[in-house]
């Protein structure tokens, strides 16, 4: 049966990839993954999240996430906040599940994102 997750998917427009870059990789840390080369013909980007991914797939009609999203984790969540902040983006912090620390911030194409401190 199932044994884990391998990555998460989110949908992009094309052509943003170099935004998602900046925030995923520079803001957020993550090491960007090359993608096979028949699948980087499609555009987007892919990402190491601990040792699952994060696919950001173009989608023709894209429509950002507005409820549904990913939620990484981090060992300081206030250096996260922080760069999220510095690099223009809104932090928004959520005290709704008690013992957890956790903001909502979105990405440069407008998908939620969840980020909880371990």
């Amino acid at each position: 049966m199932i044994t884990g997750l391998h990555h998460v998917q989110i949908a992009c427009p094309g052509g943003r990839e170099d935004d998602l870059r900046a925030f995923y990789g520079a803001v957020l840390g993550l090491p960007e993954i090359p993608k096979p080369a028949i699948l980087a013909a499609r555009g987007g980007c892919w990402f190491r999240v601990g040792p699952q991914e994060l696919h950001c797939g173009v989608e023709p009609d894209f429509r950002p996430a507005r409820k549904a999203h990913p939620c990484l984790l981090v060992d300081d969540l206030e250096t996260a906040a922080s760069a999220v902040r510095a690099a223009g983006h809104q932090v928004t912090f959520d005290d709704s599940i008690p013992g957890v620390r956790r903001f909502h911030t979105v990405d440069p194409v407008g998908n939620r994102l969840e980020i909880q401190q371990v």
